[in-house]
């Protein structure tokens, strides 16, 4: 065990135990404002009177962003340290999450997706500090697993997400269905609205405060430097050493493909499964509430792939596995397109145990060989989280369009694009597998 812990967690000497488990905290904590958010495209829909298409809006904003700051965060976390950056980005989190006060107040749509914007901003940092401090606390050859170890920890917090979307806004919303919310009179849509946006900002006001209470704990721990490096280096200069190589530049695009696929497949599955458990017999909100039953349980599976995907990596390369559970993911994927019932719908589960490998080892698989530009490579490879922000309005405009598509529900034809996101995640797999043969590397 000790030998293992080594390899892991220590480097030059330096035993990196008690920042890798500060900083694994901090993964649970942006996936509690991933998995707390993805029901709320839903939720803004009935309560503004919206759109598919205009409710994920908040998935622009959330993930975009990320897109914004990841090479300002790394910027700053290169002139300054991983500290700096992880409580920086705590404390954008924390102002974003409790911003949702005032906007509540406007009783505009617009302000909420200005706050979940410096929320999500807050989130880049993190993530830009997070993931490169995990990968450099040990030997590059170990990175990957180390990553997959700490991100195992990411769906802990988005389990506690969604349990609280469930049981502390979509089961207290005002149980009025779509339809009927739609021939309210004016005064009384506002007393309506105003009741549920006071439900809907509670999990982000008690989560911003417990980010201060984390804020003060990280700022009072003694962090070791290791890892953080000063070295004055142009953005400009490790841009072009990073995207120099192919290995990355396809790492990049993988990533944006495989955050889209991710965050469509776990938005969407309430409209999935609403319109599958509404053709069943239920009603719209008790369709909703069991549909994120359905995302919670495939979250679960989600983290029990995670751990058993982590202890797979000590035997087998990060590129074959990568591409195995691409190749079944677009598979499932197929099955949530052309099954009309319930089958599609435990499809769409499934397709979470598929993608709990992806990002960690993607991230490590491209930043694999790039020395002291980590940082900034790591920053590219969070931008490309950019793909959870463009490619759900796709899907959510096709969900609108309402009526069948080639004899299929528009909710179904809509996976058409985690199905080619799947495509481009195994063919970097295989591309990565095929690298791992050639120069027979082992970079788990």
């Amino acid at each position: 065990m000790k030998n293992l812990r080594d390899s892991l967690l220590r480097k030059d000497g330096v035993s990196f135990l008690l920042p890798f488990i500060a900083i694994t905290a901090c993964f649970s904590l942006w996936g509690f404002a991933n998995d707390v958010t993805n029901p709320m495209v839903k939720a803004f829909s009935k309560i503004f009177r919206m759109s598919v298409t205009e409710g994920a809006l908040v998935q622009v904003a959330f993930y975009g962003g990320y897109f914004c700051m990841a090479f300002p965060a790394a910027i700053f976390v290169q002139k300054y340290s991983y500290k700096a950056g992880v409580l920086l980005g705590l404390s954008l989190y924390a102002v974003g999450a409790l911003l949702f006060i005032p906007a509540k107040y406007t009783g505009m749509y617009y302000p909420f997706l200005l706050s979940y914007f410096i929320l999500t901003c807050g989130l880049s940092f993190l993530e830009t500090s997070c993931n490169p401090y995990i990968y450099s606390m040990g030997s590059e050859e170990t990175a990957t697993r180390r990553l997959n170890l700490a991100q195992a920890f990411n769906p802990l917090g988005s389990l506690c997400g969604m349990f609280v979307a469930m049981n502390f806004v979509q089961a207290r919303l005002n149980p009025m269905d779509t339809t009927a919310r739609a021939t309210l009179p004016a005064d009384q849509f506002e007393a309506l609205k105003e009741q549920d946006l006071s439900v809907l900002i509670q999990p982000y006001v008690y989560i911003g405060l417990i980010l201060l209470a984390m804020i003060a704990f990280i700022r009072l721990t003694k962090m070791p430097k290791g890892g953080d490096t000063h070295e004055e280096k142009s953005l400009w200069t490790a841009l072009r050493q990073i995207f120099s190589g192919k290995n990355y530049r396809e790492g990049v695009i993988a990533q944006f493909f495989y955050v889209g696929a991710q965050i469509t497949c776990w938005t969407f599955i309430i409209q999935y499964g609403t319109r599958v458990l509404m053709a069943e017999g239920m009603d719209e909100r008790a369709a909703e509430v069991l549909s994120q039953q359905y995302n919670i349980f495939a979250m679960v599976l989600f983290a029990c792939s995670r751990f058993i995907c982590t202890w797979f990596l000590k035997y087998v390369k990060p590129g074959k596995l990568l591409l195995i559970l691409a190749c079944a993911g677009f598979c499932f994927v197929c099955g949530v397109i052309f099954f009309t019932d319930i089958k599609g719908l435990y499809c769409l589960v499934a397709v979470s145990a598929c993608m709990s490998l992806m990002f960690p080892t993607i991230y490590g698989i491209a930043l694999y060989g790039l020395g002291d530009n980590v940082k900034f490579g790591g920053a590219g490879l969070i931008m490309a989280i950019l793909g959870g922000s463009l490619l759900p309005p796709v899907q959510a405009a096709i969900i609108d369009v309402k009526h069948a598509i080639m004899g299929l529900p528009a909710e179904n034809v809509s996976f058409i694009v985690p199905l080619i996101c799947f495509v481009i995640v195994a063919a970097y797999g295989y591309r990565s597998h095929l690298r791992d043969l050639k120069y027979g590397k082992h970079t788990a």
